[in-house]
C-alpha cells in the first residue's frame, strides 16, 4: 500500500508542480527584505523620466533617484510606492507616477521538516507552494501521515488591527489534509506559504509509538499530551501544540527529561532552529517541553 501511495504522490507532485502559482493572491502582502531586487520606475507629464533594478542592501535600504536613501525592508510593494511617491511630488515632478515590482526574491525563506527527504531551512527566489517547497525538499517519505502543520506568523494582521507600529508577532498554527492534497489532487490544501513559515509532517499512525507521550506547556496555543513518534523534536512538539503565542521566548525553551533516578534539562533557541541555525533537539518519550514567557 505505501509503495502504491508512493508512485501515486509522485506522479502527482511533479504533474501539478506547474499550476502552482493559482494558489498565490500576488505580490500585495509580501514584505521586502534584504538582497531582493526590484524593478523601479517613474513616470511624469506623460514621460518616463527613469528607470531601473535597485537591490536591497543587507541594512534593509534601496538608494531612490532625486532623494536617496529609503528604507524598504518590512514594507509592502504598494507601502513602498506611497512612500516614495510622495517626496518625488513634493519636491521634483508634478502628479509622478512610481512603478516597483519584485524581480528577483531573495528573502523568501522556509522551514520543512518531519517525514520528509531532505528536512531543512530552504531560500527560494519565487513565492513557493507546499507542493513546490515539498518537492525542493525530495518529496515525503512513505511512512508520511496525513497532514501537515504550517506555523506563521501573523505581525501584520496585528497591526492593522491595532495601528502599532512593532506589534507583538501572533503564530497562527494552519492544518493541511495530505491525503486530499497528494493522493486525491484536491489543490485546495495547496496552501500558498509566507517567507517566515515552518511546515512540520508527522510520520502516519502505524509508526508512532501511541502509548507513549510528551508534553508541551507554557507559552504555546494549544498546550496538552501529545503522542510521542519516532524522530519527533522540541519544535516539531510545539507546532502541533498550536504554535508559540505572542508572549513567548522560544529562545529559552528548555526540554526537561527523566534519566533513571535525576531529572535532565536541556536548553534550546529555537528561534535558532527555525533559521537553520543549530539542529534541534530530539524528544523521548515522557520529555516535558517547557516554553517560557518573553522578559519584555
Amino acid at each position: 500500500m505505501n509503495r502504491y501511495r508512493k508512485i501515486v504522490n509522485l506522479s502527482f507532485l511533479f504533474f501539478i508542480l506547474a499550476f502552482c502559482d493559482l494558489a498565490f493572491s500576488g505580490t500585495e502582502a509580501y514584505r521586502i527584505g534584504p538582497k531582493d531586487v526590484l524593478f523601479f520606475s517613474i513616470h511624469a507629464g506623460g514621460e518616463l523620466q527613469n528607470q531601473l533594478d535597485l537591490t536591497v542592501s543587507e541594512k534593509g535600504t534601496i538608494n531612490v533617484p532625486f532623494i536617496g536613501s529609503v528604507r524598504a525592508a518590512g514594507l509592502t510593494i504598494l507601502d513602498l510606492e506611497t512612500l516614495i511617491t510622495k517626496p518625488l511630488g513634493q519636491d521634483y515632478f508634478v502628479d509622478p507616477e512610481v512603478n516597483i515590482s519584485i524581480k528577483e526574491y531573495h528573502s523568501l525563506r522556509y522551514f520543512i521538516s518531519g517525514a520528509i527527504k531532505s528536512p531543512g531551512l530552504y531560500e527560494m527566489k519565487s513565492r513557493a507552494t507546499l507542493l513546490e517547497l515539498i518537492a525542493r525538499a525530495g518529496g515525503v517519505v512513505p511512512e508520511r501521515g496525513n497532514v501537515a502543520y504550517i506555523q506563521r506568523k501573523l505581525t501584520r494582521l496585528i497591526a492593522k488591527s491595532n495601528n502599532s507600529k512593532n506589534p507583538p508577532p501572533v503564530n497562527k498554527s494552519i492544518k493541511v489534509d495530505l491525503t486530499k492534497l497528494l493522493d486525491q489532487g484536491d489543490m485546495t490544501q495547496n496552501r500558498a506559504l509566507e517567507s517566515g513559515d515552518v511546515i512540520y509532517i508527522p510520520l502516519e499512525k502505524a509508526f508512532n509509538l501511541a502509548e507513549s507521550k510528551v508534553y508541551v506547556e507554557g507559552e504555546v496555543t494549544n498546550p496538552g499530551v501529545f503522542d510521542y513518534q519516532l524522530g519527533l523534536t522540541a519544535l516539531n512538539a510545539c507546532i502541533m501544540a498550536g504554535g508559540f503565542t505572542r508572549f513567548a521566548a522560544p529562545n529559552r525553551t528548555r526540554v526537561i527529561r527523566q534519566q533513571d533516578d535525576k531529572q535532565v534539562v536541556i536548553k534550546i533557541n529555537l528561534n535558532d532552529v527555525k533559521k537553520g541555525k543549530i539542529a534541534d533537539v530530539k524528544l523521548q518519550p515522557g520529555d516535558l517541553i517547557h516554553v517560557p514567557e518573553t522578559w519584555l
